[in-house]
């Protein structure tokens, strides 16, 4: 199986034994009610399910004290004045004669994760627990959290599997400080969070949740710190914080190896794996490789809509998108592992999302607008202006996006949204008109039995093909391949038009929902183009985005009706030629590809929101298979996986030699 899920019912057993009203909405329900809404959509069955081991107490001490390991185990036999009395000394914080035990199974689900991942029994999984962990410290619990189950698991992982770079993305609404204080003097982990901060004045209201906090001693520039100083952020301001400032930096290599990391363990690591076949025919698959080694979530959903602690906007399926995004890292190695999120049916449904997108299912579109808020870019400028001196990176210019005016309040503070008030009860209103809409969205448009298909002319070239790779071999009539190949005289020489019957049945089962994505080598790179795309528009796309690599030429009578968007990666110079056709020149350094897709492609894409990606490698493209693969996949995300690539065969060996 693809996907592992982690969880154990014992987890529910901790519960609050006394009133109080900052603590009482970490409870139980959070995980049966995520767990439920798995099972509902058939999400649960498809995975590799384990119930987790209570971690030793070696191996909490990988993070924590003797001293407070022994303490939390004495926990066991106190009464509820006592636990209560306990709890009071710490800062958002219950305890219950269960917690020792549940906190470990916590850590123990994320070790196993870690396990089962790096030993290749899956890709990548979840895990569902109970407590929280990115607050705890050394000798603390802090906001819920009694062992920190991430930190732990990212020094398991460099123990006992020998990893050098690893990534943590926390994307809980509240600072991880626990992570944060654990690393920030280490580069062998990059920890990167947002969070709301309101300038210091939400919890837990520390001076080094800020963007200048940026780890100390060897480990400055591996802790990015992202600040968001007004509620109401949403999918745009999430996904820009993920291309204007956390990819870019996760895919930095020279910024890691400066630390003399990726030695022979790393490189044992990645010796192990059998020789993958040609990158570009698994592009839509099993994306590149890229540092890190292995990327672990701290996945709290309290940055989701409706939720009470995040009052943020952001729906479940930007979580899927950003979860997608991870999976081009470190070989799609992602272990998420549950954080916060209080909002029981947006919790629900972002896990839902997360899942699909370990999966490798489509995700459904981002909805609402995808202009970032003005706060937004300032704390994203603040952040990129702050990490500026360890990352190369974020040092050029015109890769991070501009504020615009008019979304602050007039005194440039947070209007707070108090429970209880009519702004909360439209608030809460809203969120579950949103939440309702998502999962009619998820009826309407069912994941494709066919992931991804292949339609190769070379008979020959299937042999290396990933195993769950369609070699797809049907095509369409050939009265309606001679109607299409009228278009173009290129298309009527036998290969051409052999290609031509199996390209368009490819993309008829894409845009039918039968295939998600698909590849395809073609001669007549240009011809086959115009015809794929004159052929998704008169059958299902209301919009389609081109990428054209290479010397093709954008179709002289493609109307500008906002039905296409042509993006050419070919031209001398970068140009907006009509607000529908944008040409740049093809980067000649990895750094300058990197920041061309995060920086342009994406947020074009994501922006246009299109029905289909047609993206086509053509003559004199020149741009290396990993490269068209890591675009490929990318461009997955704003077109609900649905993405057909051509190659042109005559400029480019076969694929699978």
């Amino acid at each position: 199986m693809r996907t592992a899920l982690v969880y154990h019912e014992d987890m529910t057993a901790a519960r609050l034994l006394w009133e109080d009203p900052e603590c009482e909405i970490e409870r139980p329900e959070r995980l049966t009610a995520a767990l439920r809404r798995l099972q509902q959509g058939g999400l649960e069955q498809r995975c590799l399910q384990l119930a987790p081991r209570e971690a030793s107490e070696a191996e909490l001490g990988l993070v924590h004290s003797p001293e407070y390991v022994s303490l939390l185990r004495g926990t066991q036999a106190l009464d509820t004045q006592e636990l209560r009395a306990l709890s009071g000394q710490y800062d958002a914080v219950y305890f219950h004669p269960s917690t020792f035990h549940c906190a470990r199974l916590a850590v123990g689900a994320a070790l196993q994760l870690v396990d089962v991942v790096l030993m290749g029994a899956v890709h990548n999984g979840l895990a569902l627990v109970r407590p929280p962990g990115h607050h705890s410290q050394r000798t603390a619990a802090n906001g819920f959290c009694v062992f920190n189950n991430v930190a732990i698991a990212a020094r398991h992982a460099q123990q006992k599997h020998g990893l050098q770079r690893i990534l943590i993305v926390d994307w809980d609404v509240h600072h991880g400080q626990g992570i944060q204080y654990i690393f920030e003097d280490d580069p062998s982990v990059l920890y990167f969070s947002w969070h709301r901060y309101e300038h210091g004045r939400f919890w837990p209201y520390l001076r080094e949740s800020d963007a200048d906090a940026v780890g100390q001693g060897k480990g400055r520039g591996f802790t990015v710190n992202l600040p968001w100083n007004q509620v109401g952020m949403g999918n745009a301001d999430y996904l820009a914080a993920f291309l204007h400032v956390l990819l870019p930096v996760a895919f930095e290599v020279t910024a890691w190896g400066r630390c003399g990391l990726g030695g022979a363990v790393g490189r044992g690591l990645r010796a192990r794996a059998p020789p993958p076949p040609s990158p570009l025919l698994q592009a839509l698959s099993a994306p590149p490789q890229f540092d890190p080694e292995l990327v672990l979530v701290s996945a709290g959903f309290d940055s989701a809509i409706g939720d009470p602690e995040g009052q943020m906007q952001a729906t479940p399926e930007c979580f899927g998108h950003l979860t997608q995004l991870l999976q081009v890292l470190a070989g799609g190695r992602v272990c998420a592992v549950l954080e916060g999120g209080y909002h029981l049916e947006s919790l629900s449904q972002s896990v839902c999302m997360v899942v699909r997108a370990l999966l490798g299912d489509p995700v459904p579109p981002l909805s609402g607008p995808m202009e970032p808020h003005r706060s937004a870019l300032e704390s994203i400028q603040s952040v990129r202006a702050a990490q500026a001196p360890h990352w190369t990176s974020l040092r050029q210019q015109g890769s991070a996006p501009t504020p615009r005016p008019g979304t602050c309040s007039a005194d440039g503070r947070t209007s707070l949204v108090l429970p209880g008030g009519p702004t909360f009860k439209a608030a809460e209103a809203q969120a579950s008109a949103v939440l309702s809409s998502l999962l009619g969205q998820l009826h309407l448009h069912p994941t494709p039995p066919v992931r991804t298909a292949v339609a190769l002319t070379a008979p020959d070239a299937a042999l290396g093909l990933p195993p769950a790779v369609l070699h797809q071999e049907g095509s369409v009539p050939q009265e309606e391949t001679r109607a299409w190949a009228r278009l173009h005289e290129a298309l009527a020489q036998d290969t051409a038009f052999t290609a031509l019957g199996k390209v368009l049945h490819l993309l008829k089962g894409i845009l039918d929902g039968q295939v998600s994505s698909g590849v395809a080598t073609t001669p007549a790179a240009a011809a086959m183009l115009d015809v794929a795309l004159r052929c998704s528009l008169s059958h299902r796309a209301q919009r389609v985005l081109c990428v054209a690599v290479g010397q093709l030429d954008r179709p002289p009578d493609l109307a500008n009706d906002g039905r296409t968007l042509w993006l050419d990666i070919r031209g001398k110079e970068a140009a907006a030629l009509s607000p529908f056709h944008v040409s740049m020149p093809l980067p000649g350094t990895t750094g300058a590809f990197l920041s061309c897709v995060l920086a342009l492609v994406l947020p074009l894409a994501y922006g246009f929101r299109p029905d289909l990606v047609l993206m086509v490698l053509g003559p004199a493209q020149g741009l290396q298979e990993p490269y068209a693969a890591l675009l490929a996949a990318l461009l997955r995300g704003p077109a609900g996986g649905r993405v057909l690539v051509l190659v042109e065969q005559r400029t480019r060996r076969p694929c699978c030699t």
